[in-house]
């Protein structure tokens, strides 16, 4: 048991290392992280419900996974090649759109559930 334990946690490693590296050096991360914080702070300001913390944290879960799967596409489609081909292109023009897509759908949510509480405080 302690041996399948200690695998598990181990998996854990390749992951933490992706998620510092981009943290590092993506720029559109870093915005997310710092977004993030703001995010993290408003709602333990306002004292967000248990289910509105639980939207707010799928949301910006959902842009931060869609910003590193974007970020691997670049990456792969760079290592594919660095020329100007259509299809490279077009993956990576769609993988911006997904997360354009879910930072759109993260503000809709944030927009619900920030802005009538901060409404009241007016």
């Amino acid at each position: 048991m302690t041996r399948w334990l200690a695998s598990v946690l181990r998996s854990f490693g390749p992951a933490l290392a992706g998620l510092l590296w981009a943290l590092k050096t993506q720029r559109n991360l870093q915005v997310h992280a710092i977004a993030t914080v703001l995010v993290g702070g408003l709602g333990l300001w306002l004292q967000l419900e248990a289910w509105e913390w639980c939207v707010v944290l799928l949301a910006v879960g959902l842009v931060w996974a869609t910003e590193l799967l974007n970020t691997a596409i670049e990456v792969l489609a760079d290592r594919v090649s660095k020329e100007r081909e259509e299809p490279i292109r077009l993956a990576k023009d769609a993988a911006a759109a997904a997360v354009l897509v879910a930072a759109l759908a993260a503000l809709g949510v944030g927009l619900v559930v920030f802005v009538p509480k901060l409404w009241r405080l007016i």
